[in-house]
């Protein structure tokens, strides 16, 4: 199973690249990425001969990686045509392109004479953007702006990612690429993972070029990751040493938040769940869940669940526990500031807007700013739910979820990932290990549950014990 997904910044990236370069034949770490971009392009081809490649090429070294591959291309049957969007392009890949018998269309001056130029009939089947590299700014300027209009409808793959992203923060501002594959070299970068440019992206192919990487500021956890932080009862557990969770969620206006916040709890990952809360829904929780008690002693709470107006007091007695706590939904409101305990908040964009007086739309374009700014005021790991769900600590570090469907977008899921959530924490892990895991395994229970099609919350409740034991036993 693939270990966790690391994506680096740009100067992370550059300086791995440098240090690379210095002990290489000059040119050579462009060969590798532009035959593993060849290949890719092959791939998504399905064939060689006869096909039709059309780069748009921009002055950085993105425009050379497409240069040569387009000679790669071109020397094993490709159609290949280089339209040139800079007078200033990469020489060598330009010459390479040419050798190739690759085609210049609609060239600047620089570069001399038009070799050809596309009939309308002759669209290519394939674009390969290298019109700005992991260096450029968000946006594109007018003439690739024009150049992709004429060519709407044709799937392209971008070269390292789709140009016009902000490439640290996965944020868009102006006309940008919209790839059907992204072919990146050495590591994954923001863009990659985080929303809205990773909704741009299309399916990211990872090339490695042999870059030694420090440490990435935002990842993804994969399979193998989750197995290895997944709680796991030693053969003299007993139910107390395993963790218990307490639960305080659900009121008589949202009597089925609480119950659904049981049901992610209580799916086998801690020792037992306690349940305090409205006398109505408690006797709901007792008819539905036998194994579910009431008051005593807990090693964490999941908070304000459809809480209503009691989810200020609710947020109050546990905080006084002295145990960690995930705040949801009603109790986020009641968060002001850093709390006394260890603590993960789990809002959707609009709460957290609420919570931060920032606008909506501005945490919709910039998640990734909005959580770690949250993390660092209230001290505590948010978890900033979305497509890519957002897990940042406190410390700016970033877990970039990306499991799940768009079915899960359902009532109650979110009640029940803060009770899943709750059972790690628990059961020992510490509020940032928990949150991941807990929306990692929250998607894969979607998956699961779903089978590309409608889901409702109690079906996620209910694979969250096949999700642990595909990614523990691959069954």
């Amino acid at each position: 199973m693939a270990t966790v997904r690391q994506a680096h910044t740009v100067e992370q990236v550059r300086e791995a690249e440098r240090a690379l370069m210095a002990t290489l034949p000059e040119g050579a770490l462009m060969q590798r990425a532009a035959a593993g971009l060849a290949y890719a392009v092959l791939d998504l081809l399905g064939s060689a001969y006869g096909r039709r490649v059309l780069l748009l090429v921009g002055s950085g070294d993105n425009g050379g990686d497409a240069l040569y591959a387009g000679a790669f291309l071109a020397r094993r049957g490709c159609a290949v045509e280089a339209q040139l969007l800079s007078e200033r392009v990469h020489e060598g890949g330009l010459a390479a392109l040419r050798a190739a018998r690759g085609r210049i269309v609609c060239p600047t001056p620089t570069h001399g004479s038009v070799s050809g130029t596309r009939p309308d009939h002759e669209r290519p089947e394939v674009v390969v953007d290298g019109i700005v590299g992991i260096g450029g700014r968000p946006g594109l300027r007018p003439d690739a702006v024009e150049a992709l209009a004429d060519l709407e409808g044709v799937p392209i793959v971008a070269v390292d990612v789709p140009s016009g992203v902000d490439v640290d923060t996965g944020e868009l501002d102006g006309a940008h690429v919209d790839a059907a594959v992204t072919v990146t070299f050495g590591t994954h970068k923001i863009a990659h993972l985080v929303d809205p440019a990773a909704g741009v992206c299309g399916v990211v192919h990872l090339v490695d070029i042999g870059l030694d990487l420090p440490e990435a500021p935002v990842e993804a956890l994969q399979p193998a990751d989750v197995a290895r932080l997944l709680p796991a009862p030693d053969p003299h557990a007993h139910k107390y040493t395993r963790g218990v969770v307490g639960i305080r969620a659900g009121s008589p206006r949202y009597p089925g938040a609480g119950q659904l916040c049981v049901a992610g709890a209580a799916t086998g990952l801690c020792g037992m769940v306690r349940y305090v809360g409205d006398d109505q829904v408690a006797e709901r929780v007792r008819e539905s869940r036998p194994d579910v008690v009431g008051d005593g002693r807990v090693q964490a709470w999941a908070v304000g669940s459809g809480g209503g107006d009691g989810a200020g007091d609710a947020l109050k007695a546990a905080v006084a526990d002295g145990v960690p706590v995930v705040v949801d939904a009603d109790a986020l409101a009641h968060v002001s500031g850093p709390l006394s305990v260890p603590a993960v908040l789990t809002p959707h964009a609009g709460e957290l807007a609420a919570m931060t007086g920032a606008e909506r739309s501005d945490v919709d374009a910039r998640p990734l700013a909005h959580a770690r700014a949250a993390a660092d005021k209230y001290d505590a790991v948010v978890l900033l739910k979305g497509r890519h769900t957002l897990v940042a600590a406190p410390d700016g570090k970033v877990r970039v979820t990306t499991t799940g469907v768009p079915w899960l977008a359902t009532a109650g899921a979110g009640d029940v990932l803060s009770g899943l959530i709750g059972s790690l924490l628990a059961a020992g892990l510490t509020p940032y290990d928990a949150a991941s895991v807990g929306s990692w395994l929250h998607g894969a229970a979607a998956t699961l549950a779903s089978k590309h099609g409608p889901i409702v919350a109690p079906e996620v409740a209910r694979s969250i014990p096949d999700a642990v034991r595909q990614v523990v036993w691959g069954d």
